[in-house]
């Protein structure tokens, strides 16, 4: 049987960094890993992961700047962050250009999940055939290259980021619910009920979106989100 893909793991904890490979490696990934920057950057050099699962805090250095310069390196790649911290600030500085996050102490199927879900995300272009754009209103998402435009001008998104905005404009003015977006998006099927990672990338859309024309994204309180 084929390979799900190849993830690059980055953890300085040589029992945290055994677990996470022996999880991974039996759900058939194929697995590297590095315990610092240095080395993960050398790694990288050599072979192109599917995507990287990176602890936060390393020896030499911030995982969140290793992301930065693995994606620099490699747009496509997944990006999936491990931190201690689970404050407001640091959920939003791991995805602010990262695919997910999870927190420590973590369950080591709930990684395995959740990394296996980013990348069926990254890698849906390969399966989606040429077709016409998609548009709503002033919008425009090609699905053959993943790139996006408001009012011609181009839109810098992530792999998620892309992916929420293409479920909004298929489901046009309709307001989608909170769970049905953790669904069909992040393919969550229990998710605690405080999360905010909707919510969160709702933000980074506006963020993008609404420099660019009037704001685009519409919120029904306690519902969830639409396009106006």
């Amino acid at each position: 049987m084929t390979a799900p893909g190849t993830v690059l793991v980055v953890e300085d904890e040589p029992s945290i960094a055994d677990v996470l490979a022996i999880a991974l490696r039996y759900h058939r990934f194929e697995v590297m890993t590095a315990g610092t920057v240095r080395e993960a950057l050398a790694l990288t050099e050599r072979t192109r992961p599917d995507a990287a699962l990176l602890d936060v805090m390393l020896p030499d250095g911030d995982g969140r700047a290793l992301g930065r310069e693995l994606r620099a390196r490699q747009p496509d790649l997944a990006l999936v962050f491990l931190t201690a911290r689970d404050s407001p600030a640091e959920i939003v500085g791991a995805l602010g250009f990262g695919d997910d996050y999870i927190t420590k102490p973590f369950n080591i199927d709930e990684v395995v999940a959740r990394v296996g879900a980013v990348l069926r995300r990254t890698r849906s272009a390969d399966v989606i055939p040429e077709r016409p754009p998609l548009r709503y209103g002033d919008l425009e998402l090609d699905e053959t290259t993943y790139s996006v435009h408001r009012a011609g001008r181009t839109v810098e998104l992530t792999p998620t980021e892309y992916a929420l905005l293409r479920f909004l404009v298929r489901n046009g003015g309709r307001i989608v619910p909170k769970e049905q977006l953790l669904r069909h998006v992040w393919q969550y099927e229990h998710t605690p009920p405080e999360s905010t990672v909707v919510e969160t990338y709702i933000s980074y859309l506006r963020r993008k979106l609404d420099t660019l024309g009037p704001p685009v994204i519409t919120t029904r309180r306690g519902i969830g989100y639409g396009l106006a």
